[in-house]
């Protein structure tokens, strides 16, 4: 399987297991829960993050643009309808957040107030690619999160450890020998294949 873009998830750190459904965890930080809403922050965090380093923000500036889109998730989470469709909408608020940013930043501070609400309601064309790329990578760091845990952690050194470490190192790690790498790798590969077909929209 191909996972030449899942090398870029280095920038924002490697996936974290999830344990609740969005809808849980929506749910329960409504109710006042501040581990559901840590939860839920923690899950989506690299994807937030992941956006803005697209754009060319410094990590400083990406860090701002996240907790602006943390701060628009808690003022608008009781209006979410649909919760299992919250990675989309936080990929649309970092996306229109980081265009405006790069307007207001940028030589066409002169754009007409008019002109400027239109192309909020609109992810620009521009940023497509950076939400379908986020998209897959979220997919990914989900699908990773869902197989075994020495799966996991052989897909992490092998794919995204650097620099990359020796196959006795990881075998030593993981307390499998050495030749038997390449035959696990192939069966954790073809588990990830299968969880990742499983998140893909119908």
């Amino acid at each position: 399987m191909a996972l030449t873009h899942s090398k870029r998830l280095e920038e924002t750190g490697l996936p974290t297991p999830v344990s609740r459904a969005d809808e849980q965890l929506v749910q329960d930080s409504l109710a006042g829960n501040p581990d559901a809403w840590s939860e839920l922050i923690d899950k989506y965090k690299n994807l937030i993050f992941s956006v803005p380093i697209k754009y060319g923000f410094s990590r400083d500036e990406a860090a701002d643009i996240f907790q602006e889109v943390c701060l628009s998730l808690l003022s608008e989470l009781k209006t979410v309808r649909e919760p299992r469709a919250l990675a989309k909408w936080l990929l649309m608020v970092t996306s229109h957040k980081c265009f405006h940013w790069k307007r207001r930043n940028s030589r066409f501070l002169t754009m007409e107030p008019e002109a400027l609400e239109l192309a909020a309601g609109e992810i620009p064309p521009e940023a497509l690619e950076f939400v379908a790329e986020a998209e897959r990578e979220q997919a990914l760091r989900e699908a990773l999160a869902g197989i075994p845990t020495r799966c996991r952690q052989l897909v992490n050194m092998l794919f995204f450890d650097q620099p990359p470490r020796p196959y006795r190192e990881i075998a030593q790690s993981l307390g499998i020998a050495t030749g038997s790498i390449g035959f696990i790798r192939q069966r954790c590969l073809d588990k990830l294949r299968k969880k990742v077909e499983g998140l893909a929209p119908r």
